[in-house]
């Protein structure tokens, strides 16, 4: 179907029931949480947010292992590849490293920590600051290497799948037409896996309801008052980095942030309420490629951006360690804020996929800066959980916008399908649906 076909169509009747069932299941599992906190911390309502993130996990690496080795087999040149790569890893770091001073900037005007009176608790967080918690650069590189392919695929490490992938399609492609037949056999198998996506969504619903309500009934309404200033602080940069930075570069780019947002809300949702921006990924991967983004860009970009342009991450940790001092009464110079700054910009990697990610990198980054700050993590740790969302939220957001950047940036996007896409308030395989079926 063309662009033009698409901005044609009439929309579907049924088009928003994903996004407001969702919407209406986050609301009830947070009033569940504060008015009936019992039930909402329960077992079983833990096991619906867990089990739907388990249940998108499950086909995570499948996805992936197919789009990229579809994308890099279908190619011509195995030079593109590299190129693609290059290219995004520029963009990663520029704008992690816009947001890691933007979480610096807001931190120093608006001084979030200056006053408080609470007190750190170092055994809350004695596992995350052990000797061997922080992986080392050698470490990560050597973690990037599976033991098995099959244990790459069991354990979903999404860097170990992708570099198995990325071999393999090159393997493929050298294949040239002897190769045709796995091809079209993996092409298919993508088409399947994102229809098990498809299945799974329907419980999106049931799992934003028992994440939600478990995270607000179990941490309660008083733990994210105490550090209100902090967490409105943290969800206030975040906003500014999507609309202003992000925005920024989607204008350059030639379309609307907010319309993208907009585009992409149901994503959204679900990583609201599961607090894993890995829920959304095999849907936001799909959704690109309908905006007009090469299969190969996307293949590349979006899972490599999920260990190396965590952009609500970095903000996170800049934002965090600044409060964390201005708490504690510890002065830090400008100097020590651009090693915060350096330190952050390779900790944030390095411990990427690692259980408890966030206190481990801030703990790292808050040693190097002044030892006395490393225990100071014990008091933000009662609201890390209501900053989570957050993250997640400007994680997804950031590599959705790097993938259209790439895209235009390698000359593979498609302007005519990106437009048509964004103008729309439902989703353009909705439209096809429906015009198809008339």
């Amino acid at each position: 179907m063309t662009a033009a076909a698409i901005a044609e169509a009439p929309p579907r009747k049924n088009a928003h029931s994903l996004y407001l069932q969702v919407l209406a299941a986050i609301v009830l599992g947070a009033l569940l949480g504060v008015y009936f906190p019992d039930i909402a911390k329960s077992p079983w309502m833990e096991a619906m947010g867990k089990g739907f993130v388990n249940l998108i996990k499950m086909v995570i690496a499948p996805i992936i292992f197919c789009t990229i080795v579809s994308g890099i087999a279908h190619l011509e040149s195995a030079a593109k590849v590299g190129r693609v790569g290059i290219k995004a890893l520029v963009y990663f770091e520029v704008v992690s490293t816009v947001a890691l001073a933007l979480g610096l900037l807001v931190g120093n005007v608006l001084r979030p920590g200056e006053g408080f009176s609470g007190k750190a608790d170092p055994a809350a967080v004695a596992k995350y600051l052990e000797p061997g918690a922080q992986r080392t650069p050698v470490e990560f590189v050597l973690g990037v290497i599976p033991d098995s392919v099959i244990g790459a695929f069991a354990k979903g490490d999404i860097l170990q799948v992708l570099l198995f992938s990325i071999l393999f399609g090159f393997a493929l492609m050298a294949l040239g037409e002897r190769g045709r037949a796995l091809r079209g056999f993996i092409d298919e198998a993508g088409h399947a896996m994102f229809g098990v996506i498809a299945i799974v969504m329907k419980a999106a619903p049931i799992g934003a309801f028992g994440a939600m309500g478990y995270t607000v009934g179990k941490y309660g309404s008083q733990s994210l008052m105490s550090l209100a200033w902090l967490v409105g602080s943290f969800y206030l940069t975040s906003i500014l980095f999507v609309v202003v930075a992000l925005g920024l570069v989607a204008r350059i780019v030639g379309f609307d942030i907010l319309r993208f947002l907009a585009y992409i809300r149901d994503e959204l949702l679900i990583v609201l309420g599961t607090s894993s921006s890995e829920s959304a990924l095999p849907q936001l991967m799909e959704k690109l490629e309908r905006l007009g983004c090469s299969k190969s860009v996307v293949g590349l970009v979006v899972p490599t951006g999920y260990s190396f342009n965590l952009d609500g991450s970095n903000i996170y940790m800049t934002l965090t360690s600044l409060f964390i001092a201005q708490a504690l009464g510890v002065h830090l110079t400008a100097g020590q804020q651009f090693v915060i700054l350096t330190v952050a910009m390779l900790t944030s990697k390095g411990a990427s996929g690692v259980t408890g990610a966030g206190f481990i990198t801030l703990g790292a980054t808050l040693s190097s800066i002044d030892p006395r700050l490393a225990p100071g993590i014990g008091i933000v740790i009662g609201v890390d959980k209501f900053m989570s969302e957050c993250r997640a939220l400007t994680n997804i957001c950031g590599n959705g916008v790097a993938a259209i950047v790439v895209a235009w940036w390698e000359g593979e996007l498609d302007h005519d399908k990106l437009a048509a896409g964004l103008a729309r308030r439902i989703d353009p395989s909705d439209v096809e649906t429906a015009v198809a079926t008339e």
